[in-house]
């Protein structure tokens, strides 16, 4: 009676990819995330309810649902960190168990609960460690060493910046001497501004001791005439021609 009881328990009605190993690849320092495709070919909703042997070292999302005629779900399996020993084998296991869903399903545990053994369908998965093999150390290691090559590449783009550089530079060098020589013409312009001024003086002297001391400006005095205005007015005219002369040319 078991065994006719085992021939009339349903195959499984869902595709699943892959279909008997889940593999995890290594190191297991962190989370280790592999997927798991369900697919249903039939034309009915299918429930489905993933398992484990091992509830406390996986996460998986979703672990249960509907999947409508035709369509797929991935589920996703994740292996929490822990201390791997090659020499230990791995004795976990997974269970996609699944039914047709009934019309009008509002309660997806109470599904469960009501099933009946003949409804359900099962198919069972060993999960695989594998560590990373000397030819992907190899790829990771040559990329890790690619890294810095492209890295020194973008670097070495800009090279024209040290030209710039230089071009200011030069430019820098050319407004300091233009700058000395504004300020060289100006000390120039203020040396020949300080030579009228010792001029100016030195002629008003001059004019100023011969309209006092001379003789004939004494002697013209008494005698009422008075040649002083025609003289300061040759001197003037000589210092102003002097003047402008200087600073026409």
């Amino acid at each position: 009676m078991a065994a006719a009881g085992a021939l009339a328990k349903q195959e499984q009605i869902l595709v699943l990819d892959p279909p008997t190993d889940l593999k995890f690849k290594g190191p297991f320092t962190d989370v280790v995330t592999t997927n798991l495709k369900l697919r249903n070919p039939s034309d009915r909703k299918v429930c489905f309810k993933v398992k484990t042997t091992a509830p406390r070292r996986y996460c998986v999302r979703p672990n249960s649902g509907i999947i409508d005629p035709g369509s797929s779900v991935t589920v996703s399996v994740m292996l929490q960190p822990f201390d791997y020993d090659p020499n230990e084998k791995s004795k976990h296991k997974f269970m996609v168990q699944t039914i047709f869903a009934p019309p009008n399903i509002s309660d997806m545990e109470a599904v469960w609960k009501e099933a009946k053994p003949d409804d359900l369908m099962d198919s069972k998965l060993r999960c695989v460690f594998e560590m990373p093999n000397e030819n992907d150390k190899l790829n990771d290691i040559d990329t890790n060493k690619s890294a810095p090559i492209l890295n020194t590449a973008k670097q070495d783009g800009p090279m024209p910046k040290p030209h710039s550089v230089s071009l200011n530079d030069t430019e820098t060098r050319k407004l300091v001497e233009e700058c000395k020589r504004l300020q060289g013409d100006v000390m120039k312009l203020s040396d020949e501004n300080r030579h009228l001024r010792e001029e100016g003086l030195r002629l008003r002297k001059v004019a100023h001791s011969d309209k006092s001391g001379s003789p004939t400006g004494l002697a013209l005095r008494d005698n009422g005439a008075n040649p002083l205005p025609s003289l300061l007015v040759v001197i003037a005219a000589i210092f102003i021609g002097f003047f402008l002369g200087k600073f026409i040319l």
